[in-house]
């Protein structure tokens, strides 16, 4: 089982841009071969040290059956295309692919 954390900073003012796409490919990833989850979420104030919100930050939590389904839904056209889309929104992108000890 692969587990991964995608942190997408946004540029201010483009977040709801952003969600609206993001949100209308999750549908298309959790289909895919080998997804067992995948959702994107955004800061939740918890009340919690040393917590840091930023409403600029959409991190999208992922958990596939592989590495190889991992590979794979990087290529998939809907992956593509949602890159393409969201392209003019993002400006940095960091993952942390993980896997349990």
């Amino acid at each position: 089982m692969i587990r991964v954390v995608a942190t997408i900073h946004i540029k201010p003012g483009k977040v709801s841009d952003y969600l609206e796409i993001v949100k209308a490919n999750v549908v298309n990833v959790r289909e895919e071969i080998g997804c067992v989850e995948y959702a994107a979420c955004v800061d939740s104030a918890a009340d919690l040290p040393p917590q840091n919100i930023d409403g600029n930050v959409v991190t999208i939590i992922e958990k596939w059956e592989s590495l190889e389904a991992l590979h794979h839904h990087l290529k998939t056209p809907h992956m593509l295309a949602y890159r393409e889309k969201v392209n003019d929104f993002v400006e940095s992108v960091s993952l942390k692919v993980l896997k349990e000890v």
